[in-house]
């Protein structure tokens, strides 16, 4: 029996029509005011503080930081970075955009399969599959809960793995319908897809699992079946786990102090946090507020913290169990939702983030498909203007929470309101407030990041720029000596004491940071010239001499240099 009666309402006609238009025009309007978001969160590490990513005729942009930041182990999505980097530096609208074209091609891609899957479930079905595909791909496109994965540039890793996941999935369903040499070809797709998915991020691991489990439920009707007519296939298929598996143990078999074993977080806590993570993603899906882009680190301390939504989790676990041998489909969408989370949302610790919006990138196109399925099922044609008025709601919500993205203060003070006990969002909106030379209110917000958490060296580091900022340099000096080194990232930060220390006359104190700073970093241009200039005010001419000499060696053209280094030299002659 039909889902829909073929004798489809015009909405549907018009709408089949015209839906991959409608998709692209929706995911575009909604995420108009994207492209100048700025670098939040992850970024800085993925893009800002990322050397392997400058130019693109180097083999470095293939080996990216094994530092546990977005993109250790991660090839594919450094070589998307270095792109961007080449066409707009650090500008932000080539990242943005690129991001948002990935999200499109994804939810194309899903619309692909979501038609192709409806049609294997009823052959003679006219008009429906496409109806249907199109409004689950609108829900799962324009759901608010994406919108961290497609503002947020370092989540590119989900989108672009989902993107490959998606089209390796699709490229099977093609070759299952296609003449043998054009069957072939879409294998050879698939498989390429695949590989490509294994050097974007860890999630792939289990594409080649859903690809016999689709093939199973909707293809060849069992296991046995699906392996007998394409075991070279499957062989290939999963002969790319092994790029996967060099990619990890490039990097010890851990992303760095980002995730692994025996960073100070037990399987079993990380577990328990992940089945309370995994009930809030499943209230997201269907009541997506309020969004959070940090929820921290914090684990449970006891099992009796999450029992309810222990007990929730076994229920559905032991549900698609069920429905994979009873309810093939339904099956299929729980297998879906628990194997693509389970690398990031299982026993592996990623201590950095315990809970995180993004993980629910891909999962959620089984959550939003088994919804409308099923109430397409229960209501019937009528159901299609009730899903378009769902996908109205979620594209205002989505617009409303891209504005949240339009500059650093919003976002975190947005964050802070939901969750105000968690010390790292008023580290960053401390941080926020700093770079838009709001000294005080950084102060305010770092002061409360201190009384939640009084080792967040983030936040003192952050304070004491603050007090630089606001002329008490001595209190500055008294936490940058307390901090843990920081090299070389904390030279521009004794460079900004050495100028603050300049401005109070202290000179003796200015000459120890910008010896710091040059130290730190020996290229430093700036600072080698105002240590040069704050030992000739201090009466130390001949060091100054020095220090001038230094600097122009890195910049021989600089003509105020070189007038400073003549001064030094006539008060060091005149002092002999």
């Amino acid at each position: 029996m039909a889902l829909l009666s073929p004798r489809s309402s015009l909405f549907a006609a018009w709408f089949t029509r015209f839906v991959p238009l409608v998709l692209v025009l929706a995911i575009a309007i909604v995420y108009a005011r994207s492209l100048h978001a700025p670098f939040l969160f992850d970024d800085a590490d993925a893009v800002q503080r990322n050397p392997t990513i400058r130019r693109l005729d180097s083999w470095a942009i293939l080996n990216p930081p094994a530092d546990g930041s977005t993109t250790t182990g991660r090839p594919v999505v450094n070589l998307s970075f270095a792109l961007n980097y080449a066409i707009s530096g650090e500008a932000v609208w080539s990242y943005h955009a690129l991001n948002l074209a990935l999200h499109t091609f994804a939810a194309l891609a899903l619309l692909g399969l979501l038609r192709r899957t409806l049609i294997t479930l009823d052959p003679s079905a006219a008009t429906y599959p496409t109806a249907l595909a199109g409004l689950v791909a609108l829900l799962w496109a324009l759901h608010p809960l994406q919108t961290e994965t497609v503002i947020c540039i370092a989540q590119r890793t989900e989108s672009l793995c989902s993107l490959f996941y998606l089209l390796t999935l699709y490229a099977f369903s093609r070759a299952c319908v296609e003449p043998n040499h054009h069957s072939r070809r879409w294998l050879v797709i698939c498989v390429a897809a695949c590989l490509l998915g294994m050097a974007t991020k860890e999630v792939m691991v289990s594409a080649p699992l859903i690809v016999l489990l689709y093939d199973r439920t909707f293809i060849a009707r069992s296991f046995v079946a699906a392996w007998r007519r394409r075991q070279g296939f499957y062989v290939a298929l999963t002969a790319t786990w092994i790029l996967l598996v060099y990619l990890v143990l490039q990097n010890s078999g851990s992303r760095g102090t980002a995730a692994g074993f025996g960073l100070g977080v037990t399987p079993w806590t990380y577990l328990l946090k992940q089945v309370e993570a995994l009930v809030l993603y499943l209230r997201l899906s269907i009541w997506p507020h309020p969004l959070v882009l940090d929820y921290g680190t914090a684990l449970p301390s006891s099992p009796v913290e999450v029992v309810w939504q222990g007990l929730v989790v076994l229920a559905l676990l032991g549900g698609t169990i069920w429905a994979l041998a009873r309810r093939p489909v339904l099956g299929f969408a729980g297998a879906w939702f628990f194997l693509i989370l389970a690398p990031s949302s299982s026993f592996i610790p990623l201590i950095t983030q315990t809970v995180a919006e993004h993980r629910m990138y891909l999962p959620l196109a089984a959550v939003i498909a088994g919804l409308g399925l099923g109430v397409v099922r229960r209501f019937g044609p009528q159901a299609l203007w009730f899903l378009a008025a769902i996908i109205s709601l979620f594209a205002g919500a989505t617009i409303a929470r891209v504005s949240d993205y339009r500059d650093a203060i919003t976002m975190w003070s947005a964050t802070t309101q939901h969750v105000p006990a968690q010390a790292r969002v008023w580290t960053h909106l401390g941080a926020a407030y700093l770079a838009a030379n709001r000294p005080l209110e950084a102060l305010a917000s770092l002061d409360r990041a201190l009384a939640l958490n009084p080792v967040d060296h983030a936040a003192r580091r952050n304070r004491a720029l603050a007090l630089l900022a606001l002329g008490r340099a001595d209190e500055a000096a008294v936490i940058f000596e307390t901090l843990p080194a920081r090299e070389p990232g904390e030279a521009v930060e004794y460079f900004a004491l050495g100028n603050a220390f300049a401005r109070d006359g202290k000179f003796p104190e200015a000459v120890a940071a910008y010896t710091r700073t040059v130290t730190l970093d020996p290229a430093h241009v700036a600072a080698r010239a105002n240590l040069g200039n704050a030992l000739l005010v201090s009466g130390r001419a001949r060091e100054a001499i020095v220090a001038y000499e230094a600097a122009l060696r890195l910049n021989p053209a600089d003509r105020g240099l070189l007038e400073n280094l003549a001064i030094a030299r006539e008060m060091a002659a005149a002092r002999r």
